[in-house]
């Protein structure tokens, strides 16, 4: 017997202004952004504020709260800086390593961070922006064509090694990315995977296909509505 898949529908799939519709597996949490970077003296600001006080009295001293806010802004600051580059979706993956049976990893955690950005590009056909967008990167880099049902898409992997920064570790990163030409032909969607789980770079890589897979640029809930009105 199989069982149809569930989804859950995020209230943003009913947002007039929405370009892209996708589908996330069970894992992955979606990062607020609007709500973790509101315009100075908003509503959306207050609320923020008002969400993070029980944090700041529940630190058991001074420096406790300064690190916390420290810490706090710092992410305020990653954030920005995605969405100064397009990126209008971030979600945070964690699943359990049981990829095989009797693996000596004992099922620890994995991490990943997946986002969606959006980039201008110049008006051509789909499949030649496609193209383009791998057409810089390393030698090195996995690169792949494949037609889905959005359109055509290609896909990269690569191995990447951060620079060292504020004595944080150099881990090696698999990013895996996804290429989607927007029908207008005016801008493409750039879908990103990153984890240190080198190990696991078969099932990431089956993670974003899938995601890229259910890719759509006309809103699928709409057709539902009409049959049931």
């Amino acid at each position: 017997m199989t069982t149809a898949p569930r989804f859950t529908v995020a209230d943003s799939a009913e947002d007039p202004d929405a370009a892209i519709w996708f589908a996330e597996p069970a894992g992955f949490t979606a990062v607020p952004l609007d709500a973790l970077l509101p315009a100075p003296g908003s509503p959306a600001s207050d609320g923020l504020r008002a969400a993070v006080e029980p944090f700041l009295r529940a630190a058991p001293d001074e420096p406790a709260r300064r690190q916390f806010i420290a810490r706090f802004a710092q992410g305020q600051q990653l954030l920005g800086a995605l969405r100064e580059v397009g990126t209008v979706h971030c979600s945070i993956g964690l699943h359990r390593d049981d990829a095989e049976e009797g693996d000596a990893s004992g099922g620890r955690p994995l991490l990943s961070f997946f986002t969606v950005s959006w980039r201008s590009t110049a008006v051509s056909p789909r499949a030649v922006t496609a193209a383009r967008a791998v057409s810089g990167l390393d030698a090195r880099a996995r690169v792949e064509y494949a037609e889905l049902p959005c359109g055509p898409v290609t896909f990269s992997e690569a191995l990447h090694t951060p620079r060292a920064v504020g004595g944080l570790p150099q881990v090696t990163l698999v990013q895996f990315r996804a290429y989607l030409p927007h029908p207008d032909c005016k801008r493409l969607a750039v879908f990103t995977l990153s984890t240190a789980a080198a190990g696991r770079s078969e099932q990431y890589r089956a993670i974003l296909r899938r995601i890229a897979a259910l890719t759509s640029f006309d809103n699928p809930l709409h057709p539902a509505s009409a049959e049931r009105s």
